[in-house]
């Protein structure tokens, strides 16, 4: 075996044990966001999979709980969703009785949204679910910890 292929080999036997070099990458606020987000989510997706929820179905439901006769353009905005799409969205959600349309008494022209009692319902058991999925997820933080690292992201964001 010529030299330079030996030395290949045994330059990759070396670094085959060894743990990668991550130094410039974990110290991203991003990779280490999105590296959490990777841990987190796809437990997140399967637990609502049982309630037939995306996270933005999720999202919209909770606020919507949060903000009772939120008009459809502020909710718009809040969930970074464009009109078209938040339409069909919202036109699932109410094929499904989870949330009503209703007019707008203050202008006629703009339509509130506003959950059913079947969507309050099915939004208190997701949003228990969601809280104790965070929770166990973030089990080696304290409760302090917690707390700073959401007021962090939150400064971030």
């Amino acid at each position: 075996m010529p030299k330079k292929s030996a030395d290949l080999i045994s330059a990759i036997q070396d670094t085959a044990d060894q743990a990668l070099d991550q130094r410039v990458l974990l110290s991203l606020v991003g990779y280490n966001l999105k590296r959490a987000y990777l841990s987190i989510m796809p437990v997140f997706e399967k637990r609502m999979a049982k309630y037939e929820l995306r996270p933005v179905d999720f999202t919209v439901l909770s606020l919507l709980k949060a903000n009772p006769n939120i008009q459809q353009k502020r909710l718009s905005a809040a969930i970074n969703v464009s009109p078209p799409n938040l339409a069909t969205l919202l036109d699932k959600l109410e094929g499904r009785h989870l949330i009503q349309r209703q007019r707008n008494p203050l202008d006629k022209r703009s339509q509130t949204l506003v959950l059913t009692e079947d969507g309050a319902r099915l939004c208190d058991k997701a949003e228990k679910t969601a809280s104790d999925l965070e929770i166990a997820a973030s089990n080696k933080l304290t409760v302090a910890e917690r707390a700073e690292l959401i007021r962090l992201l939150q400064k971030i964001a």
